[in-house]
């Protein structure tokens, strides 16, 4: 974790896939998703706990209780994405990261800085979701 990298460097396909400098991109961006997932989960635990006073009126006690209920699918997801991410950190760690899963050919660039969770590359994930649909819909 030497490597210094710029706040404006964005990765090149002029330069070595996966280099020091990229896999350091990757992680900050990464471990800056995740601390700000952290911070979502704390501000919705806080406003949960605020939220105890009990409504007279049903259709108010319904509204919250569905909001309550949104609260927690929320964090739900929330904690599968930073499980995801944890799991990206450890890729970097493992010089895994950036290749696919399936074919083992790099992810683009690209695709990595949209979802830098990926672990397939487009055509990879494109056959996946096919395959996914065409179960589904038996």
């Amino acid at each position: 974790m030497g490597t210094q990298v710029s706040a404006d460097y964005r990765p090149s396909e002029n330069e070595p896939f996966m280099n020091e400098r990229q896999r350091e991109y990757f992680r900050r961006k990464l471990n800056l998703w995740k601390e700000e997932i952290l911070k979502e989960s704390r501000e919705t635990i806080q406003n949960l706990q605020a939220e105890t006073v009990p409504h007279a009126d049903l259709a108010d006690r319904a509204s919250t209780e569905a909001e309550r209920q949104l609260e927690l699918r929320t964090r739900d997801r929330q904690r599968k994405l930073i499980a995801k991410i944890d799991s990206a950190l450890r890729r970097i760690e493992d010089g895994s990261y950036g290749f696919c899963e399936e074919t083992g050919e790099p992810i683009s660039l690209k695709r990595l800085d949209a979802r830098p969770i990926a672990t397939l590359s487009i055509e990879a994930q494109e056959r996946h979701e096919r395959r996914e649909k065409v179960y589904r819909d038996d």
